[in-house]
Formats: C-alpha cells, structure tokens, sequence
C-alpha cells in the first residue's frame, strides 16, 4: 500500500479529524486532505457540519447528494434558506453535474446531484452570534426580518429597525432574501446597540 494511504473503518461522524490532520506534520499530504463520499443521504447535513466546522478544514469536498439537497445548498437569493447559508458561510459550494436515478441499482426513489465545496476563509467574529441571528431571521420564513429579530431575540421593534438600517437591509425584507454578505453585515452591526448574543 503507498505511504500516503491509510484505510480506516469508522463511523465518519465520531472519527475525529485530528487523528490524520494535524499541522505540525511535515509531510503535505498529512497536512492537506480532500473528501470525495457518496454519502447516505441522511448524514449530508451533520457531515458538513463536522468539516466545514473544523479546526483543519478540507482542501475540498466533492459529494454525491439528493438533487434537491443540492439545489437547496446552492441557492441564492431570493430563495435562500436555512442550509444555504449554513454552508455558504464556510464555503463555495458548485453542482458539478446530476445523477439520474436510472443508473443505480436497485432505483432510488430521487435524482442525486454531484456537488463541490470549496471551504474559504471565515469572518472574525464569533460564529454562535451569525447563527443565532440567521436562525432567528429564518424562523418564520414568510414573516418579514423586522418581526422574526424582534420577537426571537427578545428587541424592541424601533431597535431592529435601526440595526437593519444600519447593515443596509429594509425591514421588510423576509430571510431568503439576504445574501450571506448580508448576514455578516448584521452580525458585525450588533455590538452597537444590543445585548450580547451569546446564550
């Protein structure tokens, strides 16, 4: 077997990656490392998670999900989403090509989509608070931004209306229509005038 493969039987979800990936490793391959998985559709989410949210993150992620899944990871606005933003936050995600469900066997019930993530460099400031404010401003997709920070995070209307102004974003706006940019500008806006975000 060559000196830079190594063949591990583990759960992808519990192996920690540390045990191959360490920085101090002198050799380039130990240091850098690529993901290619036909993944079980179920576990796509919580293995981006485990990636993308890693010390040492992955050169590149190429992966064969749902087609829908994929589409949604991809989207932008005014259809973004929850997962969307998610993942855009981390990285540049690409659908490479689709996976017609005729060519396995025996037939899946959906179509897959090949897709590439290229994790990027992450903003400075702390991940819980971008989180805490996306997942407030996507918790009741239809209901316009102004209501959703207002009543997720407990701030007076006249003060949500003064922070979105201050990133740039109209209060009427509803969350799948803010860019990642935008989440990150709310975000770094908040120390003005609200309370800390952390829980």
């Amino acid at each position: 077997m060559p000196p830079n493969v190594e063949i591990v039987n583990d759960d992808i979800l519990k192996y920690k990656i540390p045990a191959f990936v360490h920085p101090e490793r002198t050799t380039a391959w130990q240091a850098k490392y690529k993901i290619v998985a036909n993944l079980p559709y179920a576990i796509v989410g919580p293995v981006l998670r485990k990636f993308l949210e890693a010390e040492h993150k992955p050169q590149l992620m190429v992966l064969m999900t749902q087609k829908e899944v994929a589409q949604r990871i991809c989207a932008k606005p005014p259809k973004m989403n929850l997962l969307a933003v998610s993942v855009q936050f981390y990285a540049a995600p690409k659908i490479v090509s689709y996976v017609s469900k005729r060519v396995f066997w025996p037939q899946p019930r959906v179509d897959s989509a090949i897709i590439k993530i290229t994790p990027c460099l992450t903003p400075g400031f702390k991940h819980s608070d971008f989180f805490k404010v996306v997942k407030a401003g996507f918790s009741h997709p239809r209901k316009q931004l102004v209501n959703n920070l207002g009543k997720e995070l407990g701030i007076e209307r006249a003060k949500v209306i003064s922070w979105l102004s201050q990133a740039n974003i109209h209060p009427t706006q509803r969350a799948q229509t803010l860019t990642v940019q935008d989440w990150e500008n709310l975000t770094i806006v908040t120390p003005t005038h609200l309370p800390p975000l952390e829980t």
